[in-house]
């Protein structure tokens, strides 16, 4: 076999090549743009995922399902675009029902809307203010009436406002940041788990600065932290209790999504990504497949945990 590898170096590329396919090797996982292609700031939060250049891959293109969330209902905040957009379509490619709370994005929400829907699953609409308790009562209540459970709660909606100094920190800004953030996932929470059931999962979205910090988003990086806590201690009370409810979370670095052009300016946006180790900023359909595994049987011994998906940053923690 060397001889022939040997004297015939055009059958040796083929045969090279043949094996790389089986195996995957040669398959570039770097393809993606390392920052964005505009500086473009939008002027409105969470932003919009229709304006975005490039646009954000949702769903990675040869991705086929296997049924890990048949007959699973989700309900996702901040599901109409970015991380959340992606995570609903992947769970609909995996067979779950979604609900989506939405704060104004009409158009990204129909948008993904029709994506679920493509995968041959439904998907409900909620537009809801977080900062609202009882909006987010009603939100329950509409999902359980239009699916009658609730499987999967992907606590994931966000805010974050970039400032120079502590100083700049408004009180209004800082209570938005932890009402929304983490005062509305304490009260999704407390509203949805009456209505789980053993084997039902919550995922909680934090972020790397929760353990790098960030120096512009003080406020920020600190509910991602009581995010982080919030994890770990509700899944330690639900098990104590005996619940058989999971909770865990994902802690993305640097990822694509519209929350970006619409918090940070134009010089952060260009070197946006680039100082991860991999060296670009990753793309929500990177993300998803984590929440995935969270969500599904797969992960039936995990709980407490997060998963760190950041372009190779180390984290121990």
């Amino acid at each position: 076999m060397l001889n022939a590898i040997l004297f015939f170096p055009k059958a040796t590329n083929i045969f090279c090549s043949h094996m790389a396919k089986i195996i995957g090797i040669g398959k570039d996982m770097n393809h993606y743009p390392e920052s964005p292609a505009s500086s473009e700031k939008q002027d409105h939060q969470p932003g919009a995922q229709n304006e975005m250049n490039p646009a954000p891959e949702v769903i990675k293109p040869q991705y086929k399902g296997s049924e890990k969330l048949k007959g699973k209902v989700a309900l996702i905040t901040g599901g109409d675009s970015g991380i959340g957009r992606s995570v609903s379509v992947l769970f609909a490619r995996e067979g779950a029902d979604i609900a989506i709370c939405y704060l104004d994005e009409d158009r990204d929400a129909l948008d993904t809307k029709k994506m679920v829907e493509n995968e041959g699953r439904r998907c409900l609409l909620i537009k809801c203010d977080l900062q609202n308790q009882e909006e987010i009562r009603k939100m329950v209540e509409q999902t359980l009436q239009e699916f009658k459970t609730i499987n999967i709660l992907v606590n994931n909606a966000g805010v974050q406002y970039p400032q120079e100094s502590i100083t700049d920190i408004s009180p209004e800004q800082l209570f938005k940041t932890f009402n929304v953030n983490i005062l509305s996932m304490f009260y999704l929470t407390q509203a949805v788990i009456p209505h789980m059931q053993a084997g039902d999962s919550i995922i909680n979205t934090t972020s790397i600065t929760s353990y790098h910090g960030h120096d512009q988003l003080i406020d920020y990086a600190s509910t991602k932290g009581a995010i982080t806590s919030f994890t770990r201690s509700l899944s330690t009370n639900l098990l104590k209790n005996k619940t058989g409810i999971r909770v865990n979370g994902v802690a993305p670095g640097p990822i694509w999504t519209p929350l970006i052009p619409s918090s940070f300016d134009e010089d952060q946006l260009e070197d946006f990504g680039k100082q991860t180790p991999m060296g670009r900023m990753g793309q929500p359909s990177e993300v998803a497949p984590a929440y995935l595994f969270l969500a599904s049987e797969e992960a039936s011994y995990i709980s407490g945990q997060v998963i760190h998906v950041n372009g190779g940053s180390i984290i121990n923690g």
